[in-house]
């Protein structure tokens, strides 16, 4: 807590010289002491050497819905490349029909996250894709199954050697997590406000540009920073004032769940705001539909301010130039079924 408080007051004293300019002269030079564009090019992941073949054999994966124990479900069922990385649903619908517990966060520039999932359970996308597979209301699947359904298909089972050759048993549930994860990485979409950050004077709306100096003036930038403006800190939702219990669940603690530590409760991982136009709902609840209202609820809930409608505005506005340019993909023909692959349940256990 004392570090949170730090950070807000660094954060407000640094950007205090915004209060009399809607459009300060320094704004870029204030803004990249704060955020970083994205790299021209997919970064490197810990303990996973990206090449082309695991990036095709991840792409595959991501889409192929027999990854899932009823063969209904795949990664792309949640995390829609064709709607902003989501599912554009308050909670995912998943394995017989059931409903998860938080909202589907996005793929696209996840691997810039600090960890995965609301509550920050997962180090990287490596885990992270594990977890939804195994999850009982999500994909409800096992390793082993998963590994017999993929050797069950020569194709696969090729694709595996040519992405993994140094290995002699290449087909592996670690090696799907990791073919997953080098697809992912590939999931970034730059946007207007990375041309701005980069130089280009023009690339924002002088409305962007005054939302964006309300931003880091306001503090809001104090949680929702760096190069995912956001995915990298954690904050009690409810700072100042609690919102109301369908906005933020009682029973949901957080991050609680994964430190059992009391100051953790009500405790999550900053949401990432790059595409957040495209991401509705919003909040780990799903409960909230519109941007505007999104931003009014963290003005009082983080800040302990009323917004005015025109700072909303604005600030919806520089949210907008975080709307980047989406990776192009062409959906994947995956391999046929064997007589040897496992038949599909939706069995809930």
């Amino acid at each position: 807590m004392k570090f949170l408080l730090a950070t807000v007051a660094a954060s407000v004293l640094a950007t205090a010289a915004f209060a009399a300019d809607p459009v300060p002269a320094d704004l870029r030079a204030t803004a990249l002491e704060i955020f970083k564009p994205l790299p021209s090019t997919h970064p490197a992941v810990s303990d996973n050497p990206i090449t082309q073949e695991k990036i095709d054999l991840g792409k595959a994966l991501f889409f192929d819905p027999r990854l899932s124990a009823s063969g209904v479900f795949s990664c792309n069922s949640c995390h829609n490349l064709a709607t902003g990385g989501d599912d554009n649903l308050e909670t995912s619908i998943g394995h017989g029909w059931q409903k998860g517990p938080r909202n589907s966060p996005t793929a696209l520039n996840a691997v810039f996250n600090e960890a995965q999932f609301w509550d920050g359970r997962a180090e990287d996308l490596k885990a992270q894709a594990k977890g939804p597979i195994q999850a009982g209301v999500e994909m409800a699947n096992t390793p082993a199954q998963v590994v017999a359904t993929l050797k069950s298909m020569p194709k696969y089972v090729g694709w595996f050697k040519a992405a993994f050759p140094d290995e002699a048993d290449p087909v592996t549930f670690d090696n799907m997590a990791k073919a997953i994860e080098a697809f992912e990485a590939t999931l970034i979409t730059p946007a207007p406000f990375d041309a701005f950050l980069n130089g280009d004077d023009g690339a924002m709306t002088a409305e962007q540009k005054e939302g964006l100096a309300l931003f880091m003036d306001k503090g809001c930038a104090s949680c929702h920073s760096g190069i995912n403006i956001g995915g990298n800190g954690y904050y009690p939702f409810g700072l100042i004032e609690k919102p109301g219990a369908e906005v933020l669940p009682e029973n949901d603690k957080g991050r609680f769940a994964v430190t059992a530590t009391a100051d953790d409760s009500y405790v999550f991982r900053a949401a990432p705001l790059r595409n957040v136009t495209l991401t509705a709902p919003y909040f780990h609840s799903g409960k909230v539909w519109n941007l505007k209202q999104a931003v009014a609820i963290m003005g009082t809930s983080q800040l302990g301010e009323d917004l005015s409608e025109t700072d909303v505005d604005r600030i919806v506005a520089f949210l907008g130039s975080l709307e980047g340019r989406m990776p192009d993909i062409v959906y994947p023909v995956l391999p046929a079924e064997t007589s040897d692959t496992p038949l599909p349940s939706g069995e809930v256990k």
